[in-house]
C-alpha cells in the first residue's frame, strides 16, 4: 500500500504562486510515476502533470510554462510550482503515484484563485 499526503494548497489572488506538495509512504522502494491531476467542481478530472522516476515528465499543454512538477526521489516526494496563477486554476489538486501496476491517489488539496 502507498499514503499520499498533499500540502500547500490555499488562497491566493490571481497572478500569485503556490507550491504543492505530495509526500509518499508506505511499502514502496520507488514510484514509477507520481504527478498531479486536478477537479474543479462540475468538471472531470484533468492531468496537471505527471515526472518519471527518470525524470521525463509530460503536461497540461495548457498549463505549460506556468506549472513546474519536479520530485525528489529520496524522499518520495512531489512538488509542483504554480506560478501566475488564474482563477480558472481552482481546483481541488491531487497527488497520484503509480506503483508497481498500480494507482493510488491522495486526498487532495483545494486551491482557490480569485481575481
Amino acid at each position: 500500500q502507498v499514503q499520499l499526503v498533499e500540502s500547500g494548497g490555499g488562497l491566493v489572488q490571481a497572478g500569485g504562486s503556490l507550491r504543492l506538495s505530495c509526500a509518499a509512504s508506505g511499502s514502496i522502494f520507488s514510484l514509477n510515476f507520481m504527478g498531479w491531476y486536478r477537479q474543479a467542481p462540475g468538471k472531470q478530472r484533468e492531468l496537471v502533470a505527471v515526472m518519471a522516476s527518470g525524470g521525463n515528465t509530460n503536461y497540461a499543454d495548457a498549463l505549460k510554462g506556468r506549472f513546474t512538477i519536479s520530485r525528489d526521489n529520496t524522499k518520495n516526494t512531489v512538488y509542483l510550482q504554480m506560478d501566475s496563477l488564474k482563477p480558472e486554476d481552482t481546483a481541488t489538486y491531487i497527488c497520484n503515484a503509480v506503483h508497481r501496476g498500480n494507482s493510488y491517489w491522495g486526498q487532495g488539496t483545494q486551491v482557490t484563485v480569485s481575481s
